[in-house]
């Protein structure tokens, strides 16, 4: 059962309206483990929340703040999606609550008219990448990229021992990580290799991720094309991992690509530079921030086959390249990508509101 713990010093109210688990609430919880040493916090929703968090209902949240804090100081509730922010809003204009709202708005397209309604509503606004900033009327307040566990994404002692052990064919790995779908670009990735693939016997493509119903085609389609290209053997389905697996894929890998057409940030590129793996990413999601072209790893253009098939030949063709690559990445994430500083970062924005 969650913890019942007195809420009445509770600094800050995090949102967690959706009972499915995502990526946003993946990102709320890595959070709000460092966030607890540094604020009181509560959440309003009890899925997927550990049992020494404090939760709270919405009635018992509108009930906590009909009165500041004892020193006067209004509550912060931090809302991460629209629903979480009309939750907010409910509380602050229907049952007067003492609070000011974050919102944290991350999207990179225009967005619709109740988007920027609810944007306007918030006392501040947090945004993940200048590219997300762009589509934000009057721009976020502070850009605060995520960051990674680096005690759970770490490179490997071995890495040619570390893919060995999984048991695909050749010396190399090629993953991309996601589900198996158009939007994650996995059809650029797969024909950007099969040209590739016969000049360089040693490196193995691995497709990491669900493939839903309603892709069974497109994934259909994909695998017919490397059947016709006589390239079975070298590209690796191996469908939807447990969590606990996936850093040993990553740091596995002597390349990791990150390929999507559009993105709200985009962990995968961290956990890649994070486990000491080159990385190849397209120009969606926060990648050109993170990503210092031609160092850490290329970047290329979103959709384009032709320019991500040449970079993966100057990555393949130079394996020696890839090693101070992935370096240089663990080095970035150690210095710019933590998730304290992200943790820290925001409580600092928090307060000052």
């Amino acid at each position: 059962m969650p913890a019942t713990t007195n809420h009445d010093d509770v600094e800050l109210i995090l949102g967690n309206s959706n009972p499915r688990f995502s990526g946003v609430t993946s990102t709320m919880l890595q959070v709000l483990r460092h966030q607890q040493s540094m604020m009181k916090v509560a959440v309003m929703g009890s899925h997927h929340v550990p049992d020494d968090c404090h939760t709270l209902t919405l009635l018992e949240t509108a009930k906590l703040c009909r009165t500041p804090l004892p020193d006067g100081r209004p509550r912060i509730f931090h809302a991460r999606r629209n629903d979480e922010m009309l939750q907010a809003l409910l509380l602050k204009k229907v049952f007067r609550a003492k609070i000011r709202i974050a919102f944290t708005a991350t999207a990179q397209r225009p967005p619709s008219w109740i988007t920027r309604w609810l944007t306007r509503q918030a006392d501040g606004v947090i945004t993940t990448s200048s590219a997300a900033n762009q589509y934000i009327e009057g721009g976020a307040d502070v850009i605060i990229p995520h960051g990674i566990d680096l005690s759970t994404y770490q490179p490997a002692a071995d890495r040619d021992q570390a893919w060995r052990e999984l048991g695909y064919p050749g010396k190399f790995g090629i993953g991309i990580f996601g589900r198996v779908r158009h939007q994650k670009g996995v059809d650029v990735f797969v024909r950007a290799l099969i040209p590739l693939m016969k000049k360089h016997p040693d490196f193995t493509a691995v497709i990491c991720g669900e493939t839903t119903p309603d892709q069974k085609t497109f994934e259909t389609e994909l695998k017919q094309e490397i059947e016709a290209a006589g390239l079975s053997e070298q590209f690796q389905f191996i469908g939807k991992q447990p969590f606990e697996a996936l850093p040993k894929l990553f740091r596995s890998m002597s390349i990791v690509a990150a390929l999507s057409r559009n993105e709200g940030f985009g962990l995968t590129v961290l956990e890649a530079m994070a486990s000491g793996t080159a990385v190849i990413a397209s120009e969606a999601g926060a990648w050109k921030d993170v990503i210092r072209d031609g160092t850490d790893g290329f970047i290329v253009p979103c959709d384009d086959v032709s320019s991500t098939s040449k970079k993966l030949a100057q990555l393949m063709s130079d394996p020696a390249m890839l090693e101070p690559m992935g370096q240089h990445g663990r080095q970035r994430v150690e210095q710019h990508y933590t998730l304290e500083r992200e943790a820290s970062e925001i409580c600092r924005f928090l307060k000052s509101l």
